[in-house]
């Protein structure tokens, strides 16, 4: 990919915007990889860590998305040491209320009072003053959700956070948050072969809120179980994972993929996918191939 056409290489996946007022390039990028294995314990290789980030802005990536239980902690930080201060078109989603004990084990805890300290701690981390897009990693399930829902209201509020998001939700529970806050976008599991969250996509789409698909790719496993992504990437000069990746972009117009990587060279793949328009025949085939 040449110096020329850095800048407008995540661009060509088109634009959304967040709650209405934040422009993103719709294909984005996920930071979970830049930890260690499942997201706990410290990178491998923090510099080649921030390399890569620093490569996505250069791409013309947009929207970043992370958490607080990503290391924990450290996914944050690296993109506070890399990427700040931030250009302007750069948003940094991060999510709140799933934690991890010392063994890595993942746990809900939405108390508001977790909540509010989860906030004060990412700002600090990625070095912002105020959160383009915080989301609720999981609903916590001993919490009431207006509870919840209401402790990000009041975050919002108070300027800490500018748009509230939903992970892992049904139709049902983004309708029910709906009624105690504007709900700007909803991240589910979501990929070519893992469609679980169809009816969620469709609900995103007709109500203009934005669905960011987490394990886009399946960390490479849709190659292996679809031979199609294949047979298709050779019909267009592509790869496998960027026939993936365009497919979840021509399959909503609120679709924001966030794929991962701590590699420079497979960033570079992933953001190629931007550019890829796969037709008609191929997109049938796609589509029936879950």
């Amino acid at each position: 990919m040449t110096s020329d056409n850095l800048s407008s290489a995540a661009a060509a996946s088109g634009t959304f915007l967040i709650g209405g007022d934040i422009s993103v390039n719709r294909l984005g990028f996920g930071s979970m990889q830049l930890t260690g294995r499942n997201g706990f314990g410290p990178s491998r290789d923090a510099n080649a860590a921030r390399a890569v980030l620093r490569r996505a802005v250069e791409l013309g990536v947009t929207l970043i998305d992370t958490a607080d239980a990503y290391g924990p902690g450290v996914a944050e930080e690296l993109i506070g040491e890399a990427l700040a201060p931030y250009k302007s078109d750069v948003v940094v989603a991060t999510k709140g209320g799933y934690v991890r004990s010392r063994r890595g084990d993942w746990i809900t805890d939405g108390r508001p009072e977790h909540l509010r300290e989860a906030v004060e701690g990412s700002l600090q981390r990625l070095r912002l003053e105020v959160i383009d897009l915080y989301q609720l990693h999981r609903i916590d399930g001993g919490v009431p959700l207006a509870d919840q829902i209401g402790a990000l209201l009041e975050l919002r509020n108070a300027g800490k956070i500018r748009h509230i998001g939903l992970s892992e939700v049904s139709v049902e529970q983004i309708e029910e948050a709906s009624s105690i806050a504007p709900i700007s976008t909803v991240q589910n599991l979501y990929n070519l072969g893992q469609r679980g969250a169809e009816s969620v996509v469709r609900y995103a789409e007709e109500r203009g809120i934005g669905f960011i698909p987490w394990f886009p790719l399946a960390t490479g496993g849709l190659t292996k179980r679809f031979a199609s992504t294949e047979e298709i990437g050779s019909k267009f000069g592509a790869t496998p994972s960027q026939v993936a990746l365009a497919w979840l972009l021509q399959h909503s117009t609120t679709m924001l993929p966030i794929p991962g990587t701590s590699s420079v060279d497979h960033l570079e793949e992933n953001v190629a996918a931007s550019g890829l328009r796969l037709d008609s025949e191929a997109i049938s085939v796609l589509d029936q191939a879950a």
